[in-house]
């Protein structure tokens, strides 16, 4: 790889990570050869580039100005690497996604176990956040393309993937259990469990759409932890149905009386400037979607 761009990958994730330890760790570098290639570029262009301090790295105001052209020339230098692969016949690559963990768990290794058979040597890398987290990361360039609930920022490219129903669940034993519709105002009688992070809350629209207040007793963004908590009798909740798949835990779950679901699909920047590996990922995802269970 050249010199100078490795100088300019060892800025961009130590800004990324605001530290040179976790920037050397993802470039495989040791930790005085990043301080030193950041050092080198500081020299040639005659500017500070990170404040440094026991805390770490930030960036300076010059470091802020100089970040986003550093990003594009080493987006760029990897999108000219992989259409050198791409004629070589190697069709390597790397893909960066944004994703939470209910796509996480259910659809992602059964996709990439698929797109490794015809793309064998793709790397990825998984990004777990919250929707919020991930539209960001997408907008900054840090993941390649992300699963949201849609609709999501306008800016951004989107592909409609699935509906994914809300669905009640409760403790085996719960009087609830055995109704086939629940009504939503049952849900507000007693302790509920909030999956919720971030600006986008679909389980507490269903509430406001219906003028209720749930009793929220406890909010996390782990879906396994209101499972277990549920399970133990500590409450009740809503969750989606692709996290419902496959469940080590005794729980029922059961659609509610008023519509619930929340919209999944794929977002990137800009489909035009996508690498090539990402772009076959996309089009993978959308014509082989309907034998990967979704």
């Amino acid at each position: 790889m050249d010199m100078n761009i490795q100088k300019h990958m060892a800025f961009v994730k130590t800004a990324e990570y605001g530290s040179f330890t976790k920037a050397a760790e993802a470039l495989a570098y040791s930790q005085s050869g990043i301080s030193r290639m950041i050092q080198d570029l500081e020299k040639e262009w005659n500017i500070s580039l990170l404040e440094r301090s026991r805390a770490g790295v930030r960036l300076t105001s010059d470091g802020v100005r100089l970040l986003p052209y550093a990003k594009r020339v080493c987006e760029d230098y990897q999108k000219l690497q992989m259409q050198v692969d791409e004629l070589n016949g190697l069709q390597s690559g790397l893909i960066r996604i944004g994703t939470f963990s209910s796509v996480a768990t259910h659809w992602l290794p059964h996709i990439i176990k698929e797109f490794q058979k015809d793309y064998p040597n793709i790397e990825y890398e998984l990004l777990l956040g919250d929707y919020t987290e991930i539209e960001n990361w997408i907008s900054e360039g840090r993941v390649d393309c992300g699963f949201l609930r849609l609709p999501t920022q306008p800016d951004l490219e989107t592909i409609f993937l699935e509906q994914d129903r809300l669905m009640a669940i409760f403790p085996k034993d719960h009087p609830l259990a055995g109704c086939e519709k629940v009504p939503v105002k049952e849900l507000c009688m007693e302790p509920f469990m909030l999956l919720e992070k971030g600006a986008k809350a679909e389980i507490s629209e269903i509430f406001e759409r219906n003028h209720l207040t749930p009793k929220v007793r406890f909010t996390t963004w782990d879906d396994y932890a209101i499972m277990s908590m549920v399970e133990s009798g500590l409450g009740i909740s809503i969750l989606p149905e692709l996290i419902l798949k496959r469940i080590p835990y005794n729980i029922v779950a059961k659609e509610l009386d008023v519509p619930a679901y929340r919209n999944i699909g794929l977002a990137m920047r800009d489909r035009k400037t996508i690498s090539l590996a990402v772009a076959r990922f996309i089009e993978y995802l959308k014509y082989r979607s309907t034998t990967l269970n979704f």
